[in-house]
């Protein structure tokens, strides 16, 4: 004998009666199809609009995190290095608004995010508290919270294979064929 999934939501809409299970139906489906529909778009437009924002602080010499990056990155040119990761962060942006160049966009974006963790690493006295990595420092936090842009990277790297050309926000396309399938 097998034991049900834990599934509250399907126990409780299995007690409704159908005169009120059918519009919650109807209202779920289409708040899922908006979400399958809208949601990589979306979630690409919200990453973009971060990035550009975060690059746009660095360039301008106003971004809260300048001391943090500087003594993380000590063995480069700091001021130099600090206004070229804000052109870096804007590029990331920019290629995910207007993702002609999506592969190449994710590769900056994964170097990038790489980049964030060596504060964890190189400075594990601001990162940490008490010396205790399950102790999280406000800096600690602010790179940690890194794994979800990672999260929102991977499932924006997941649509690659599906883009084509003129692929416009939210068009998804089949998958290119391999290279051995298409012949000559």
């Amino acid at each position: 004998m097998t034991t049900p999934p834990l599934d509250l939501e399907r126990r409780i809409e299995d007690r409704l009666p159908a005169r009120l299970r059918d519009p919650i139906d109807r209202i779920d489906n289409a708040a899922a199809a908006f979400m399958e529909r809208y949601g990589i778009a979306v979630l690409r437009v919200t990453l973009a609009v971060v990035f550009i924002w975060f690059g746009a602080l660095k360039v301008t010499d106003r971004s809260p995190v300048e001391d943090l990056v500087k003594d993380t990155i000590y063995f480069l040119p700091e001021d130099t290095f600090f206004v070229i990761l804000g052109v870096w962060e804007i590029a990331i942006g920019i290629g995910l608004l207007i993702p002609v160049a999506l592969r190449l966009t994710l590769a900056l974006f994964w170097l990038q995010m790489a980049g964030t963790f060596l504060s964890l690493v190189i400075l594990p006295g601001r990162s940490f508290q008490d010396d205790s990595p399950l102790l999280l420092s406000v800096t600690g936090e602010f790179v940690i919270k890194n794994l979800v842009l990672i999260a929102a990277g991977l499932v924006i790297g997941s649509t690659v294979r599906k883009r084509g050309a003129g692929s416009g926000v939210g068009a998804q396309h089949p998958a290119r064929p391999p290279a051995s399938a298409r012949g000559p």
